[in-house]
């Protein structure tokens, strides 16, 4: 199945986020999650970073206006490299059109194909699962600040990927550049 049939004709495509899209995208995710999802455990391994080199994605219809998001972020998992996706958000009045499924099958992709061997997400068990996501490897990690232990999932890209990690995920990518504000004169 291409990625415009999945899609059901809603989009006409899904590639890298642009720089242009960021109040697109800050609404989107407001009207889809709500404006306390920066008050989230994983919110704190995001903050002041930048995602993953080439792992933010968009999904746009054909005039360009933004209809889906999701990032991925370099993590330490406990002493191993890893990705934690999220958030991963399509505007509401589209849900269930396979715009979500889409977002999270390319960037399952292109982290492989960049050669990522883990990613890490906090969500619904059911709902990922059917991407290969579980909580069987993560009992031994812990995300910083309260979440829901049973909602800590993981997809292993290479196998054995997670044998080993243990501890706290901690924020691994790239920072933000602190902007120099002006004192009043």
């Amino acid at each position: 199945m291409t990625m415009q049939a999945e899609l059901k004709t809603i989009t006409t495509s899904i590639g890298v986020e642009r720089d242009d899209e960021i109040h697109a995208r800050e609404a989107l995710l407001d009207r889809a999650m709500g404006t306390n999802r920066k008050r989230k455990s994983s919110e704190k391994l995001r903050r002041g970073r930048k995602p993953s080199e080439g792992l933010a994605f968009s999904a746009r219809d054909h005039d360009g206006t933004l209809l889906g998001t999701v990032r991925l972020w370099d993590v330490d998992a406990g002493g191993v490299r890893a990705l934690l996706l999220g958030p991963l958000a399509v505007d509401p009045g589209l849900k269930s059109g396979g715009i979500g499924s889409a977002l999270m099958r390319h960037a399952i992709a292109e982290a492989a194909r960049l050669g990522h061997r883990i990613i890490l997400l906090v969500g619904d068990a059911p709902y990922y699962a059917r991407f290969g996501f579980s909580a069987d490897k993560t009992g031994m990690l812990a995300m910083p600040g309260p979440y829901e232990r049973h909602r800590l999932l993981a997809l292993e890209l290479s196998e054995g990927a997670l044998d080993g990690a243990n501890g706290i995920i901690a924020p691994a990518g790239r920072r933000l550049k602190q902007r120099r504000l002006r004192a009043a004169a």
